[in-house]
């Protein structure tokens, strides 16, 4: 076995791998950018080196860097997680060449299936279905000729792409002339090829994948399917395993399509197998292959009861045992969801900040990096957590998830958590009814304001705010006129201590974006609603949009204080 692996990745999945390895008793040393160097899995690891500043092109996809420090620490194998330098060739090859094992498929594996058009091409040869398509596209000429061949909706591909990245919906010949040339700026930006082709798009539509892994003999074997159909911008919101709602007999066939892939190349490692599942037709149709560990790996896990990432060190190691005596029948079902930083109310835009406060389910199986205090920069994949549970049958599994989503708390930025919430307490996820389309028919409930204008000093408090601890230098907290606080929070039916606003000198400007109850009390500052004047001591009726402009107090006092319905939802 290895004495020492170094993990060439952040986040959750370096944390991961780490474990893992301590739990083998190899030696995990990890890398770390400047942006990285208070991160959770710099100090899980036994040894951590900084790689260069924040930007991953300076830091985490410096090969040159990775080889100095694997020399210098006598670095056995190196494991690329997913992301980042995990299906480079080039970089499995440097290592091959510097005597390190690469742990993952071999580079020509990588080549075979890494290529989009490459890879249609292989699983045609082994008789897998393949939706109507082009080979690379010369121009957009020969693209706006090739799509009236195929018929609109069109998908544009980047051949190298990757997570929803280099990837457009063209809807007509407007659309595709209007786009070409983005995705093929945005393809060679990313993937270092801009290499472009055209596929049918199908309107409703699945996303299911099939998790396989080879010995590099010839052995390959199939571990279930998952479904991945709850996306947003093309990228995987939640994953689960079986598949729900879906026949045996194509279950089946999903699974031997898979297989002569693998066999076809003796594929050595774990790897993915995608396919577009149309719903109507009853249909499935090859899509690509990953040659990496996926971010959904672990529903397969639990339902297998195996470790993916411990397979992959033993068998680059020499020492996997025969594969069919590592895995019986799956067991039940899992689902997971991806907690992201970002707003869903504002189009998924990326969140950062320092995380206030984290509480994440210990009921459950949880892959985060994340805890109270972590700071989220701008310049990595905005995942924060993966929330997996397991249940005897897929309704267990689901009621586990809404209660775990339900005891899981983030502030400090915006997550996806309630959307996440609100996706899981829908009647179509409860029946399985799921597609790639499912959730632009799903309106996001913002139960948010936006700070338009903050004012001079406003601020959030609750009653009786923090006592007690004068005597280790903390001043009592609090709101300054706790009489007015109450009543403005009782005028809601909510509790006198519910956290409300306190107004100072100048009051603030916010946009609601969900309907609700509003009331205002304390001393007489001006307040409109869309330009409309607006009482105090009263509850008020705010629809979704509504602007609240507060101004300057108009009589004694300086504090005025704003309560909504319910109250706002902050750590204590």
């Amino acid at each position: 076995m290895f004495k020492t692996v170094l993990v060439a990745n952040r986040g959750e999945i370096a944390c991961r791998i780490i474990r893992t390895l301590q739990r083998l008793g190899i030696r995990a040393l990890a890398i770390y950018s400047e942006a990285d160097r208070h991160a959770a899995h710099v100090r899980l690891a036994d040894t951590a080196i900084c790689i260069g500043p924040a930007p991953v092109a300076e830091s985490y996809l410096q090969v040159d860097k990775i080889l100095a420090v694997c020399n210098e620490h006598k670095v056995d194998a190196v494991h690329p997680g997913y992301g980042f330098l995990s299906e480079n060739p080039e970089f499995a090859e440097a290592l091959t060449t510097a005597g390190i094992t690469f742990i993952g498929p071999s580079p020509q594996q990588m080549r075979q299936f890494g290529l989009k058009h490459t890879a249609r091409a292989l699983a045609e040869s082994c008789g897998v279905p393949l939706l109507p398509g082009t080979e690379l596209l010369d121009s957009l000429e020969q693209a706006l000729q090739s799509a009236e061949q195929i018929g609109y909706p069109v998908m544009l591909k980047s051949t190298a792409g990757g997570g929803g990245i280099g990837l457009q919906l063209c809807r007509n010949r407007n659309e595709l002339a209007d786009k070409y040339a983005s995705v093929k700026r945005l393809s060679r930006n990313n993937f270092s090829s801009d290499g472009l082709f055209l596929e049918k798009f199908i309107e409703t539509a699945r996303h299911i994948e099939v998790q396989i892994f080879g010995d590099g003999t010839g052995q390959v074997i199939a571990l279930g399917e998952r479904d991945c159909s709850i996306q947003r911008r093309n990228q995987k919101v939640i994953e689960e395993t079986p598949a729900p709602n879906l026949a045996d007999e194509i279950r089946y066939k999903l699974h031997q399509a898979a297989l002569r892939l693998g066999r076809q190349i003796r594929y050595a490692s774990v790897g993915t197998v995608e396919f577009i599942f149309d719903v109507k037709a009853r249909q499935f149709y090859f899509l690509e292959v990953n040659t990496r560990l996926q971010v959904e790996h672990g529903v397969t896990e639990e339902v297998f009861g195996i470790d993916l990432v411990e397979w992959m060190i033993q068998l680059s190691a020499g020492e996997l045992p025969p594969l069919e005596s590592l895995t019986g029948p799956p067991q039940g079902a899992s689902i997971q969801v991806r907690i992201y930083a970002e707003d869903p109310g504002k189009d998924f835009q990326p969140s950062s900040g320092r995380l206030t406060r984290v509480q994440l389910p210990d009921s459950c199986r949880v892959d985060s990096w994340i805890e109270t205090g972590t700071e989220i920069t701008p310049y990595y994949d905005p995942l924060l957590a993966k929330i997996i549970v397991k249940g005897r049958d897929r309704q267990e599994a689901r009621s586990r998830l809404a209660q775990a989503l339900a005891q899981s708390n983030i502030y400090g930025i915006e997550t996806n958590l309630a959307y996440l919430r609100q996706i899981v307490a829908t009647e179509r996820f409860s029946e399985g009814e799921v597609s790639t389309r499912a959730l632009t028919e799903l309106p996001y409930r913002s139960a948010t304001i936006d700070v338009l204008a903050p004012g001079a000093q406003s601020s959030i408090q609750d009653y009786p705010g923090r006592l007690g601890y004068w005597n280790i230098g903390v001043p009592p907290s609090g709101p300054m006129d706790h009489y007015s606080f109450r009543l403005v929070n009782r005028l809601l039916g909510n509790p006198e201590g519910a956290p409300a606003l306190e107004l100072t000198l100048n009051g603030p400007t916010l946009k609601f974006n969900c309907d609700t109850l509003i009331a205002l009390g304390g001393a007489q500052m001006s307040a409109t609603l869309d330009g409309k004047p607006v009482a105090h001591w009263r509850p008020i009726a705010v629809t979704s949009g509504q602007i609240l402009a507060v101004g300057s107090p108009q009589g004694p006092g300086n504090r005025c204080y704003l309560a909504v319905r319910h109250g706002f939802d902050v750590p204590e």
